[in-house]
């Protein structure tokens, strides 16, 4: 796979059903999934929270081969992004396309203004990228997850030093 061809642009319309194929094959065998995330961004699309230059495709020779969605949370009264989900077709995984997708996303949110960006993942995945967890500032998940599992990251410095509570996500994350 030649990753220097590789093409991130914002998702449009005529994208959305190699989006929703992509999720489904990137999460089918995923070790730790409901194997939702397809309809997760299907739902999201239509959630006020959605930011439409936050969802992002990997294009590969003019085929989607990869995606990946930050949508609006609240902590108290910050607003900031989780970033859920990132998917890669399971035939490109392990080649950059995951990190590149989210090193444009941060870049893309940083100019949009966006200060925090929270994430529930791979403990050994996201550090990479400047995520932390999430209880060393005293930020909680609404639901029950590993601690080590629910992270967070400063797109500016010193953004979490007055940030504290549990994130309010989109009523869509919970299938509503």
């Amino acid at each position: 796979m030649n990753i220097s061809k590789l093409t991130i642009r914002q998702e449009q319309k005529d994208d959305h059903k190699q989006v929703y194929n992509v999720a489904k094959k990137a999460f089918e065998n995923a070790e730790h999934t409901d194997s939702d995330e397809h309809n997760l961004i299907e739902r999201l699309r239509y959630a006020k929270e959605f930011v439409p230059k936050l969802s992002l495709v990997a294009e590969l020779e003019g085929k989607i081969v990869g995606h990946i969605l930050f949508t609006e949370i609240k902590i108290g009264k910050k607003i900031g992004l989780s970033l859920a989900p990132v998917s890669v077709d399971p035939k490109y995984q392990s080649g950059g396309i995951g990190s590149n997708l989210i090193i444009k996303g941060h870049k893309i949110a940083k100019n949009l203004g966006y200060e925090i960006v929270v994430v529930l993942g791979h403990e050994k995945y996201y550090p990479r990228f400047g995520y932390v967890k999430a209880s060393n500032y005293g930020i909680k998940a609404p639901f029950e997850v590993p601690d080590e599992n629910f992270m967070v990251l400063e797109l500016k410095e010193n953004a979490l030093n007055e940030i504290k509570g549990i994130v309010e996500y989109s009523s869509k994350f919970f299938n509503e």
